[in-house]
């Protein structure tokens, strides 16, 4: 009979406690517990998190943060709201509010150094060129949008952002523009003109996923260009993204305003991959941060009846330590 020795060249070591950094498939005796343990990837799935204490729909969130800090702001209920708060990976807590209260924002930054911009704001369909970065403690007015847009895309740091698509009158745009934390330059448009998109990446290496009308299309943007690569499995607008541009996750949305879908697909650079796990609470109009192993959803809609779920998926490149029984 094999022994694991012989498939791994090392011996099963008796351990006081669990190493802190196991490698993927080591297995040891933990004296402490009587148990043999071993770390292996984890079940790909959605669970429950702190709920939001603002319910609200079309939401922005500091997407560069993780899935234990992060930062939501602005939104809907179904008034328009400035709220904002912050994740510890438990529980949210309110914060100072933005400055000027609006849906649909893009979002870049951390939970410590968020930058907030675009959207819409009262009265109704102003399209808002407002930007404000947050310091962990309050907002500040930064310079503003060359294009005013609701459902705008977003995603990299604070002082290096990116901004893109959204809607304006008279319907959807391509408008891309680059924050430097001076000044917001447009560059290069995107190729199909859309709003409400699953925004992931940084300001060099971003994907724009889906977005309105109902669309499987992605784009892949260098720092300079948009490129056309391969589709979303499932068409939908008003979804949310984690991760970056080799690895994210696309979750949620409506595939027909206002059905919603808990779907769930990761992204490997190339193509999309239809998760086996889908969102406990299907929802468009959501919010995403973290990464491809470990995403945070939180909020969404439809407005009718606005959410303040959180909820935290734990995906491919995720690993656990497990016990290993036999029975």
């Amino acid at each position: 009979m094999t022994t694991f020795k012989e498939i791994r060249g090392t011996d099963i070591l008796a351990l006081s406690s669990d190493p802190a950094n196991p490698e993927l498939g080591q297995i040891w005796y933990n004296s402490s517990s009587g148990t043999l343990k071993g770390l292996a990837q984890a079940t790909i799935a959605w669970a429950s998190g702190g709920n939001l204490n603002t319910a609200r729909a079309s939401l922005g969130g500091a997407n560069n943060g993780t899935s234990s800090a992060t930062l939501a702001f602005g939104g809907a209920n179904p008034a328009v709201t400035g709220a904002s708060e912050s994740y510890n990976g438990t529980s949210w807590t309110n914060t100072p509010s933005l400055n000027t209260a609006r849906q649909g924002p893009g979002g870049a930054g951390t939970q410590t150094a968020a930058l907030a911009f675009g959207g819409e704001g009262p009265p109704a369909n102003l399209y808002v060129t407002n930007s404000e970065s947050w310091n962990g403690s309050s907002w500040t007015a930064t310079p503003t949008l060359n294009t005013g847009r609701g459902g705008i895309g977003g995603t990299g740091l604070q002082t290096a952002g990116l901004a893109f698509g959204g809607g304006n009158a008279p319907g959807a745009s391509a408008a891309t523009e680059k924050y430097n934390g001076t000044s917001w330059t447009s560059v290069n448009s995107m190729n199909t003109a859309r709003s409400s998109m699953a925004s992931i990446g940084i300001q060099t290496a971003a994907i724009a996923a889906g977005g309105g009308p109902p669309s499987t299309t992605t784009e892949s943007y260098n720092g300079t260009s948009w490129t056309t690569v391969n589709s979303l499995n499932t068409a939908r607008q008003s979804l949310a993204g984690a991760g970056t541009q080799t690895a994210g996750v696309a979750f949620g949305g409506y595939t027909t305003y206002p059905t919603t879908t808990g779907a769930t697909e990761t992204w490997n650079g190339t193509s999309w991959t239809t998760s086996p796990a889908t969102l406990g609470t299907p929802r468009g109009e959501i919010a995403g941060a973290g990464s491809q192993a470990s995403a945070l959803g939180f909020g969404g809609g439809p407005p009718s009846a606005v959410s303040n779920k959180t909820e935290k998926f734990t995906g491919p490149g995720s690993y656990s330590t497990k016990t290993i029984t036999v029975s």
